[in-house]
């Protein structure tokens, strides 16, 4: 049975979900905010938020928050940790692919998790030691032996466009040995699929805690591995992450140490 933070998790995505839906008819005449280059907030993902954090207030008044477009607020060994629209440039396009992302971590570590498709009715939850499950069905990560015929997912760094050149050089030898390398525009989403066995591996340069810690507990639960570039385990407070199947991701690993620049092994 689900936790009881996760099933409070659960009803705030599904509340940021009807918010997302609601709207998606009329994206044109959003109210949209460039919060730097290539880096875009709606009121959809003010209200989103704004749902999330009202239900998970009302059942931990006394937990941290960290959330995308309000910040952080509150102090405690426990922290939410909120994405409201991952995939914001996709929604903000008519592109059928992103979800509402939340995690809550003990410490740096994240013990529960839910990702939410809103388009698709897909929900994927994980709690520490329980496992990961979509839609109450239990998840494991593909049995993918190594980086040969592995389906990737990827995504620039429009907040990092200096690192562009090095991933470039990453995709191409990592595209010398999988099959192919997906780049959808939603890191939670990328991640959950990861969990699901949908996709073998994934990595990306500098992503935040509300885009990665859900999805990555998912895929821990899933029987996957997540990391940074240099294979150090645990949230990466770089942003730049690794994961997969532990065949797959160790050969991510290996395969772009070669193009890793200092600046992306700290």
């Amino acid at each position: 049975m689900p936790r009881p933070a996760v099933n409070v998790a659960v009803r705030a995505a599904r509340a940021a979900g009807q918010v997302i839906l609601r709207h998606i008819n009329r994206i044109e005449n959003l109210d949209v905010v460039e919060k730097q280059r290539n880096d875009y907030v709606s009121e959809v993902d003010r209200q989103a938020e704004a749902e999330i954090i009202r239900e998970l207030r009302r059942a931990y008044p006394d937990h941290a928050v960290l959330a995308e477009e309000s910040g952080a607020s509150g102090r405690s060994r426990y922290t939410w940790v909120v994405d409201p629209l991952d995939g914001t440039h996709n929604y903000l396009r008519g592109f059928p692919h992103f979800c509402v992302s939340i995690a809550l971590l003990e410490g740096k570590e994240p013990v529960h998790g839910v990702i939410y498709d809103p388009l698709r009715g897909e929900l994927f939850t994980s709690s520490k030691g329980d496992g990961a499950f979509l839609n109450d069905r239990r998840m494991r990560v593909s049995k993918r032996e190594s980086l040969a015929g592995a389906l990737l997912t990827t995504g620039f760094p429009y907040r990092q466009r200096k690192h562009l050149r090095t991933q470039m050089a990453m995709t191409e030898t990592l595209l010398g040995e999988a099959e192919d390398i997906r780049r959808t525009g939603s890191a939670a989403l990328d991640l959950a699929y990861v969990a699901a066995g949908r996709i073998d591996g994934y990595f990306e340069i500098g992503l935040k805690p509300w885009d990665m810690a859900a999805g990555c507990l998912l895929v821990r639960e899933a029987g996957g591995r997540y990391c940074d570039f240099t294979g150090r385990d645990g949230l990466p407070d770089n942003g730049n992450l690794i994961a997969g199947n532990l065949k797959v991701a160790d050969g991510i690993i290996k395969t772009i140490a070669k193009d890793l620049t200092p600046d992306l092994a700290r």
